[in-house]
């Protein structure tokens, strides 16, 4: 009982982790192209 309800929540966990960094990850993508571009400008 309490293994299934572990793996649910886990599951859910893993779920949520990857929607939420999704658009973290191409914002940090984003910037740290834009921080490439500028440092390598000067």
């Amino acid at each position: 009982m309490l293994r299934a309800i572990a793996d649910i929540f886990r599951a859910i966990g893993g779920a949520v982790a990857t929607v939420v960094s999704l658009p973290f990850r191409l914002v940090a993508r984003l910037f740290g192209g834009a921080s490439d571009t500028a440092h390598r400008r000067h």
